[in-house]
C-alpha cells in the first residue's frame, strides 16, 4: 500500500516550498523591485484638525497639490491667499512645489466673502493669459478652503474672480474640483 501523504518533516517543508514557488511564479509578478509611478500620495486630513489648519494649493510636477500648514485659528480667504503669496517654504519647495500665481499680485490682490462665496479681484487680466490655468486654479482652491460663510464644503463655494483690478459686472465663477483643479460653473 502506497502512501500519498508525506511522512517526512522535511518532506513536507520541501512540497510546500515546491507548490508557493509554482503559485507565485505564474502569477505574472516580476522581478524588476520598485517602478516610478507618478505622484506621490496625499489624502484626507485627521478628523478634527481643520480648525487648526489652512490647505494652500501649489503647482507641482503634476499638476496642483494641496499643502496644509498649521494656524491659530481658522483663516479667511484673504488670510490663505496671502500666504499663498509668499510661495512655498523651503521644505515645500524641495518636494518641487512652486507657484504660479506672480509676485506683483501681491498687496493688490483682494478676496471679500459672502455667504458661501468668495469674490477675489486680482490686479491680472485672466482673459488676457496674464494669469494661467495652474495659477487660476491655485487662487480658486485656496480660497474655497478657507473659513467661508456658511458652511459649504470647498467643492461648492462659489470663487468669482474679477480681472484688472476691478469688481467686474460679470466675474468668472469657478469651483474647485476634486482634483485641485478650477472648473467654471455653469446654470
Amino acid at each position: 500500500m502506497t502512501s500519498r501523504h508525506f511522512p517526512h518533516p522535511n518532506r513536507a517543508a520541501l512540497a510546500l516550498a515546491v507548490l508557493l514557488a509554482a503559485g507565485t511564479a505564474g502569477c505574472g509578478i516580476g522581478t524588476t523591485g520598485p517602478v516610478q509611478a507618478g505622484a506621490p500620495a496625499f489624502g484626507v486630513q485627521r478628523p478634527g484638525d481643520e480648525a487648526g489648519t489652512v490647505r494652500l494649493y501649489f503647482a507641482g510636477p503634476y499638476g496642483t497639490r494641496p499643502v496644509t500648514r498649521r494656524t491659530d485659528a481658522p483663516l479667511a480667504p484673504q488670510q490663505a491667499l496671502d500666504l499663498l503669496l509668499d510661495g512655498p517654504t523651503p521644505a515645500e519647495r524641495e518636494r518641487g512645489l512652486t507657484t504660479h500665481v506672480e509676485s506683483r499680485a501681491a498687496g493688490r490682490l483682494t478676496a471679500t466673502t459672502s455667504e458661501g462665496a468668495v469674490d477675489v479681484v486680482v490686479p491680472l487680466r485672466v482673459s488676457a493669459g496674464d494669469l494661467d490655468v495652474t495659477a487660476v486654479s491655485q487662487l480658486v482652491c485656496t480660497a474655497a478652503h478657507a473659513d467661508v460663510p456658511g458652511g459649504r464644503p470647498a467643492e461648492r463655494v462659489d470663487v468669482r474672480i474679477h480681472e484688472s483690478g476691478t469688481r467686474a459686472a460679470t466675474p468668472w465663477t469657478l469651483r474647485c474640483g476634486a482634483g485641485g483643479n478650477a472648473t467654471p460653473v455653469t446654470g
